[in-house]
């Protein structure tokens, strides 16, 4: 669910988009906030950081093209190409000057009367295959394997998902270990509420996380809290017409974590 998700950053943000016409446009965001670096301390550490991030944009009925360069190197790309009606590709990548890291991705989704099926292929030798078929109007049931060559890994997975006007129910299970279950309540119009639950069998690891979507006529607001008590909200306020502002913070009890940050997003 959205609301179990919401785009939490720390510091300041700031985004602006140009639409040079209808198709093409070029977008500048600039971060500045503090970069968590790993360590094995039971306390946070971070370090003072700052971005410029340039993006240039092309979404076409049947192509998007998104890509974005950071002032530390790193290069994203994004492609979504409509071959036919039902046969879509789409491609990611990640260059960046840390060895190792730089990373590809192709997906090709094919989309049938009652059925849809994805097939990926990755660097590292990886490999992934999934299935979904709608079993009823509401039901739908289907599966995945992957190949992992670089780690020599691989698994199976199954999944469920029951959708009606005011819900959606979905679960998964890996030969991974890992067993997902999520449920999506919408209220009314305006509010949408929402819960999940994660659980590793072979780790132990168990969370649960509740989460809520609010939609005001000028403002938007989304959190949630899980079971390792971290609470976290997300707010967008609409100023004016093409600006909006952005409040987001994350408060993890545990880790003694506190995450606040505010933005402003132009065009």
């Amino acid at each position: 669910a959205v609301s179990l998700k919401p785009e939490t950053f720390e510091g300041l943000r700031f985004d602006f988009t140009k639409g040079l016409n209808q198709k093409f446009s070029l977008s500048h965001s600039v971060s500045m906030g503090p970069t968590e670096i790993p360590s094995q301390a039971a306390e946070t550490i971070k370090i003072p950081t700052s971005h410029y991030e340039f993006g240039a944009n092309y979404i076409d009925p049947n192509l998007m093209l998104i890509g974005r360069v950071l002032t530390d190197g790193r290069l994203n790309a994004r492609v979504k190409w409509d071959l036919t009606d039902n046969l879509t590709v789409k491609a990611n990548a990640q260059l960046t000057n840390e060895p190792h890291m730089s990373h590809g991705m192709f997906n090709f989704d094919y989309k049938g009367k009652d059925y849809r099926s994805q097939f990926q292929i990755g660097n590292g030798a990886l490999f992934g295959a999934s299935y979904f078929q709608s079993v009823t109007p509401h039901l739908s049931m289907g599966g995945e394997v992957f190949w992992a060559g670089q780690h020599r890994k691989s698994g199976i997975g199954y999944a469920g998902r029951y959708e009606t006007d005011k819900m959606v129910a979905t679960g998964q299970v890996a030969s991974t270990g890992m067993v997902a279950l999520s449920y999506v309540q919408k209220v009314s119009e305006k509010v949408s509420l929402a819960s999940d639950f994660m659980y590793n069998y072979m780790s132990k690891d168990v969370t649960a996380s509740v989460g809520y979507d609010y939609i005001l006529r000028q403002c938007r607001l989304r959190g949630k809290i899980d079971s390792n008590g971290c609470t976290t909200a997300f707010l967008e306020e609409r100023l004016n017409m093409g600006l909006n502002f952005i409040l987001s913070a994350e408060i993890d009890h545990k880790k003694k974590d506190y995450k606040f940050g505010f933005g402003l997003t132009v065009g």
